[in-house]
């Protein structure tokens, strides 16, 4: 063997030594970390005010309910499902929480009229998680169906309660508290979107049904053999789904000052996306809370530095389209590059 012949064979060598390494990489941290740094650049060539402090910290705090609703999306697609109603629960619970908050207002002291509402969207957010859950669980519809009917369902019923009008009303306390409020001079919101993050972790990590449902998600014949409730599993996953979404309602309520029921429609699209492109896996049983906060700061960075950048509202959504679509692909090339991670191929 000629130097020639020797020289190449290292050069080959090491190109697949570095391929093998960006290969290992790729299944390890997804390719949320490159989008990231992408927009960054992008967005502060395009604005000079995208990475000051105040505009960080004002993207964090309007965007916490779309960080709250991921984490809701993301219980659900650990069970391996989706749930398309996340947007309309939102409107719902918007109106109903306004609207039984503005009728207290009128006859008690305003932080009555407060609790009164929260504790309104707080049962709403978990009976519509319900309703999810009977249908998936019980009644054993396919996820994907059973959601964009529920989604139907709630987005008629919020119209019907409110005929398309905003609800005013509710006590100022309320807005200036959860919607604008600071303490310790971060956002109230952010506040509250860090703490369900942090409880959210704790229950997947330590508590006996958190683990559960990534064993559902993972394989729900294995979890059976193993004496874990499927049925149980998903009904817990889609009331908590439930539940969250109202938290982040509430949020959204107190920022706008008003109860809605034409918000949220975009949310379905948002939350998978920021899911997925923050490395949860659509086939379930894969991803961390860390994943999905993640990605939904990333679809936070992109909308906040389109609305700096004056970009209209209709190539947000093809923005937002094509990230969901990249996203897809690279879970699909992160599981495959993953087997062949394991099996030792790479």
């Amino acid at each position: 063997m000629n130097t020639t012949d020797t020289s190449a064979q290292k050069t080959e060598g090491g190109k697949a030594s570095l391929l093998s390494h960006a290969a290992r990489l790729f299944v390890r941290i997804g390719v949320l970390p490159l989008l990231m740094v992408v927009a960054v650049i992008v967005f502060t060539i395009m604005s000079d005010n995208f990475l000051s402090l105040d505009n960080l910290h004002s993207a964090l705090r309007q965007n916490s309910y779309i960080i709250i609703a991921t984490m809701a999306q993301f219980i659900v697609l650990l069970t391996g499902g989706f749930d398309l109603s996340v947007g309309a629960m939102t409107a719902l619970v918007s109106v109903t929480t306004a609207m039984s908050m503005s009728s207290v207002a009128e006859s008690n002291s305003p932080w009555s009229a407060v609790i009164v509402g929260i504790l309104t969207g707080v049962a709403v957010g978990l009976g519509a998680g319900l309703t999810n859950a009977i249908g998936v669980a019980f009644l054993k519809i396919n996820p994907f169906i059973m959601t964009l009917a529920t989604s139907s369902i709630f987005a008629g019923l919020a119209l019907k309660l409110t005929s398309g009008v905003p609800v005013y009303g509710m006590p100022a306390e309320f807005s200036d508290s959860f919607g604008f409020g600071d303490f310790l001079g971060v956002g109230v919101a952010v506040w509250i979107a860090a703490l369900v993050a942090i409880g959210l972790w704790a229950f997947l990590r330590y508590a006996r049904p958190g683990r559960h449902i990534y064993a559902v998600g993972s394989s729900p014949h294995a979890a059976r053999l193993s004496g874990v409730s499927e049925t149980k599993i998903l009904i817990l996953a889609y009331v908590a789904a439930g539940g969250l979404v109202a938290i982040g309602s509430i949020l959204l309520t107190a920022r706008i000052e008003t109860g809605e029921a034409n918000i949220g429609s975009s949310l379905p699209l948002q939350t998978i996306a920021a899911a997925v492109i923050g490395g949860v896996s659509l086939r379930g049983g894969a991803g961390r809370v860390l994943d999905a906060v993640l990605g939904a700061v990333f679809i936070g960075i992109i909308v906040n530095g389109m609305n700096l950048a004056q970009i209209t509202s209709y190539y947000q959504m093809m923005v937002t389209g094509a990230v969901l679509a990249i996203a897809v692909v690279a879970d699909r090339l992160r599981f495959r590059l993953a087997d062949a991670v394991y099996a030792g191929r790479i």
